[in-house]
């Protein structure tokens, strides 16, 4: 099955666009985690058991993890184990490069890390994304327009083909030839949604920025959803994890996704 349909699929039996970021920060943790070999692994073990029937996908941003060095690859390779096979797993760590590096990333993120989805950086052009494309069952969502503020260097250009992030959409629906290619969207910008959704009408859009980034929820599922309510999923990391460091820190967190899971469904729905 195409990696877009497997996702539209999982979406639909799960109700949720909600994706989870397990991007745990150490000075932010709960302090009596800290007791455990790898606060890290139990923190996200805690979210997991507590969160995983309301998410269509948990987001893993590779370099909270690899900065700890093999400690945190291998924290971040029981994380991936803990996570139940009804919900998809996407390596966030935009990776690319010239083909045959590009083609090694691909094998480590896939195979070694049993990824089902990762996102890639554009920058290099389609034959340092081609090598990701290889498998129509795994996923890669392409960075068009990043929630940071930082977007407006490069993203809005202008080019002979009008702006640049149009430019990345335009290539990205053009690109999807094996159903599994998507966006990366920043809900800082859901006013920008409209173009990019016409200029890629099939393609699913990963959006973050959502929560504690001050990302417009209701706009982004409005401009974003394609005509069924569906081809987008809602990140959200920081107002999940840390709505608590207490004891029950897991159960807070499990109230916080069910509110944002229901948000979702209110806006996308209505």
């Amino acid at each position: 099955m195409e990696f877009n349909e497997r996702l539209r699929e999982v979406c639909r039996k799960k109700n949720s666009l909600l994706a989870i970021g397990l991007d745990g920060d150490l000075e932010k943790l709960p302090p009596f985690l800290m007791d455990f070999e790898s606060p890290i692994t139990e923190f996200n073990k805690s979210i997991i058991n507590a969160t995983a029937d309301l998410v269509c996908a948990y987001k893993i941003n590779t370099a909270f993890y690899e900065q700890f060095g093999i400690q945190g690859c291998r924290s971040m390779k029981k994380t991936i184990e803990l996570i139940p096979d009804d919900v998809l797993i996407i390596l966030d760590g935009k990776r690319a490069d010239i083909g045959h590096s590009s083609a090694k990333y691909a094998k480590a993120m896939f195979h070694e890390h049993k990824a089902d989805a990762v996102t890639v950086n554009p920058y290099l052009g389609h034959d340092s994304v081609e090598p990701f494309l290889f498998d129509e069952t795994k996923g890669v969502f392409m960075l068009c327009l990043t929630s940071n503020p930082g977007a407006n260097d490069f993203q809005f250009l202008k080019t002979g083909k009008g702006r640049l992030f149009e430019r990345v959409a335009e290539r990205a629906a053009a690109w999807n030839e094996k159903g599994n290619l998507g966006l990366v969207v920043g809900g800082t910008y859901a006013g920008e949604l409209k173009q990019i959704r016409e200029i890629a009408p099939g393609l699913p859009i990963l959006i973050p920025g959502i929560g504690t980034q001050g990302g417009n929820l209701e706009k982004s599922l409005r401009l974003g959803c394609d005509d069924k309510g569906e081809s987008v999923i809602i990140t959200v990391s920081r107002s999940i994890l840390y709505a608590s460091d207490d004891l029950e820190f897991a159960a807070k967190s499990r109230d916080a996704a069910r509110q944002m899971k229901d948000e979702i469904n209110r806006i996308r729905k209505s």
